[in-house]
């Protein structure tokens, strides 16, 4: 798991009081992980809530393991994974429908054209690139822990912070589960930031091993 060590509070946020708060509905939420431990709990309070799944391969295979339906993204995009898995993700509907700016009518209205789904949740945990330099000098397999459809899926949704939440590792399961189950699956606009200030810290710790390893 790749995580800076330096960890922030996500609170969670009495609603009735904050009228301020900038409140969004998750309603569909794109789950695509490598460490599944300790997703079951999330899932759980999220289906409870009424999200919806959508995901690809393994991680599909485990949400609907656990008696919950998940659209296959493959069915969405109406492209298989291909190139031995390296894309998945990495289409316009799934991208469209992360960066979509819900209060820009020029956006809904290319998005409804394109049949393009609203994602107000990113459930990432990425590929264990630094464990894996750990344990192995074998570079064809180091390079393909680098993480491509994860880390850009991070990027999207941490820059949409006004409409989605983006969870970007295992550590986050916690933080968003806590405010699930105090507040339902609705967030304030400063939770939703506070998850992208840890996205981004998240892909900078990355993006760091990997520079490192190229670098030696």
């Amino acid at each position: 798991m790749l995580t800076p060590e330096k960890s922030i509070s996500l609170q969670p946020t009495n609603l009735g009081q904050n009228k301020m708060a900038d409140v969004k509905k998750i309603k569909t939420a794109l789950v695509s992980v490598f460490h599944k431990d300790g997703l079951d709990e999330l899932l759980a309070e999220l289906n409870k809530n009424g999200v919806k799944f959508l995901s690809t391969g393994g991680t599909q295979a485990f949400i609907e393991s656990l008696g919950y339906p998940c659209q296959k993204v493959e069915d969405l995009t109406t492209y298989p994974s291909i190139l031995g898995g390296r894309v998945k993700t990495l289409h316009p509907k799934v991208f469209g429908g992360i960066l979509g700016r819900r209060e820009l009518e020029s956006d809904q209205q290319e998005m409804a054209k394109y049949e393009i789904p609203e994602i107000d949740l990113v459930i990432v945990d990425l590929y264990p690139f630094e464990e894996t330099v750990a344990s192995t000098n074998d570079e064809p397999t180091i390079i393909e822990k680098i993480d491509i459809g994860g880390i850009s899926l991070i990027r999207a949704a941490a820059k949409n912070f006004n409409d989605v939440v983006i969870v970007p590792s295992k550590a986050e399961y916690t933080p968003l589960l806590d405010i699930v189950k105090a507040q339902g699956a609705e967030t304030t606009k400063a939770q939703r930031k506070q998850f992208a200030e840890r996205a981004f810290a998240t892909s900078s710790h990355y993006d760091t091993a990997i520079h490192t390893y190229f670098a030696k």
